[in-house]
């Protein structure tokens, strides 16, 4: 159904023969290792037959929703045949009101895919050609430049007008990689690999702004960056109880009676920290001993995000939606599946779980400067006084979890209204993936803050217990990127190549599952 882009390897490609199969993982490879999907024939006949039926219904003159009325306080109004003629094009006119900064290119990968899913579903009635062309768009890399913010209305309405208008050869495309990238127009682009603008026909145009493909994409990604960043928190905290020799009493996974999660969490912990020696006190501070339950409920966390996603997934987003009863007979619903609350709510438990897990990080990171807690000269310094050591680091760790904290209002709650009233709730459901997307990002740089005092300590003579493999090798994977020597420097700069070490999926020795 897709082109192949140049170079591209085979297992690239994602065979889709049902809906299901273009799933979060599925969606994953499409954003991040540029995967194509090649939807089956036999699914894009699925979506034309439905097609044929949505068309027939729609000849019968019903008012229905943004076909034949104008949209929002304006859906009183009928429009005329020549107007619906122009109607579902006209629709991303007004609607692109956002601007940069633009989703990044994995993002809006992520999205293409996702509003290919909930079109295969085919509530939406649209057409096999504009499934096709999402699949093209993907194929090379003509992605849609998205606005990341400043988007309050009902659902996800402004952000998917920009993402839908290069279909039809309007709006812009992404051109250069980074944060500064640039916008060119998209007719060109389309020209460029040999695509005409596609014309959309009745009902095309109000189905691609419906539903909530952005958000669902965007938490795909937040989820799984959460759990990495859950499993790098694991060897980090136990790397932590290792080097210090701190009690594993409350990491223990015999303690976990009734709480499953946490059993698995504790019991990563305590098989990753090794065989416990003598303990340097009777017991570690507070902040190393609920690491376990803080983790837990992390994991949780992603996981009923998770589930959001597949309930997003699966469910009819689309208004409105054309549903068919068991006789063959179909008719046209409006529905709320557009608002997105299930996403944002659970985007924001995520984003709170993951400042709790920083907050907690910045609090371990400071016990780890402790004699005390370390056995080890004072903030980690090598000869204290000439010498700073890595107290600086803490600070930096601490104001990046000062911040987060104002991450931690949720998004949902706020309301006002929009479009003459006739939008009178919002969830804000893209500021709640930006919250999620803004914690994880903090709490990359405070474990890799963590990493670094964790190499100065080993580095002071520290060493995990000899059946630590696994933490051994993590540690080795640390100071590979980190210059020799344990004397004060640009902390500043390690802490950056280990965040990026984290970025790429350190550490490398442990499994993901």
């Amino acid at each position: 159904m897709a082109p192949s882009r140049p170079g591209q390897r085979p297992d690239e490609r994602i065979g889709i023969e049902t809906a299901a199969e273009l799933g979060p993982m599925a969606v994953l490879r499409i954003a991040r290792a540029g995967a194509v999907p090649m939807v089956s024939a036999r699914l894009t006949d699925r979506i034309a037959a439905r097609r044929a039926r949505v068309l027939a219904a729609l000849a019968s003159g019903e008012p229905v929703y943004g076909v034949n009325t104008g949209m929002g306080a304006l859906s009183e109004h009928r429009l005329s045949e020549t107007e619906q003629a122009r109607h579902q094009e006209a629709l991303m006119l007004a609607r692109s009101a956002g601007g940069p900064p633009w989703l990044d290119e994995d993002e809006t990968r992520a999205v293409l895919a996702v509003r290919l899913r909930t079109f295969l579903n085919n509530d939406s009635g649209v057409s096999a050609d504009v499934c096709r062309r999402l699949a093209d768009m993907l194929a090379y890399d003509l992605l849609p430049a998205v606005p990341r913010g400043g988007l309050g209305s009902a659902g996800e309405i402004l952000a998917l007008a920009h993402l839908a208008a290069p279909i039809s050869g309007r709006g812009m495309i992404l051109s250069g990689a980074g944060a500064g990238q640039d916008a060119v127009p998209a007719a060109p682009a389309l020209a460029a690999v040999g695509l005409a603008p596609l014309r959309l026909g009745p009902k095309e145009g109000v189905a691609l702004i419906q539903g909530v493909p952005v958000n669902t994409a965007l938490a795909i990604l937040c989820a799984e960056d959460a759990r990495n960043l859950l499993r790098q928190s694991l060897s980090i905290v136990a790397a932590q109880f290792a080097l210090t020799g701190a009690s594993r009493d409350a990491i223990d996974p015999v303690l976990a009676r009734g709480d499953d999660v946490l059993g698995l969490v504790t019991g990563e912990l305590f098989r990753l920290a090794g065989t416990q020696a003598v303990p340097r006190a009777l017991q570690p501070p507070v902040s190393f001993r609920v690491s376990g339950q803080v983790l837990a409920h992390l994991q949780r966390a992603v996981a009923m995000l998770d589930a959001a996603v597949l309930r997003a997934l699966e469910g009819i987003t689309d208004s409105p939606a054309y549903v068919e009863r068991d006789d063959g007979s179909g008719r046209f619903l409006s529905t709320a599946g557009f608002h997105g609350y299930d996403l944002a709510a659970h985007l924001h438990i995520l984003t709170v779980a993951v400042v709790g897990a920083a907050e907690l990080g910045a609090t371990r990171l400071h016990r780890m400067l402790d004699p005390k807690t370390s056995g080890l000269n004072p903030q980690l310094s090598p000869d204290p006084g000439p010498h700073t050591g890595l107290s600086p680091v803490h600070k930096r760790a601490v104001g990046v979890v000062h911040a987060l904290r104002r991450l931690a209002v949720p998004s949902t709650v706020g309301t006002m209204e929009t479009s003459a009233g006739q939008e009178d709730a919002q969830t804000f459901s893209m500021e709640a993936a930006a919250d999620c997307r803004g914690a994880i990002h903090g709490l990359r740089e405070v474990l890799a803050c963590e990493m670094l005092a964790l190499h100065q300590a080993r580095e002071l003579g520290a060493q995990p217990p000899r059946d630590a493999h696994r933490l051994s090798e993590a540690l080795d994977e640390t100071a590979a990127v980190l210059p020799s020597g344990t004397g004060d420097r640009f902390f500043g700069q390690d802490v950056t190549a280990l965040e990026k070490l984290l970025a790429r999926g350190w550490p490398g020795a442990v499994p993901t599952g």
